[in-house]
């Protein structure tokens, strides 16, 4: 298993696809923001 092999983490780096072994981490890493809510002054 090595650059060649299109089912292992290296092979597909080195061919630039992605897959099972190699999830694209599109937005999961992102922090939702926290909501502040206007408070009423009266």
């Amino acid at each position: 298993m090595g650059k060649g092999d299109q089912k292992t983490r290296i092979g597909k780096i080195s061919m630039g696809s992605y897959g099972i072994s190699r999830p694209r981490l599109s937005g999961k890493l992102t922090v939702p923001k926290k909501v502040v809510e206007p408070t009423v002054e009266s």
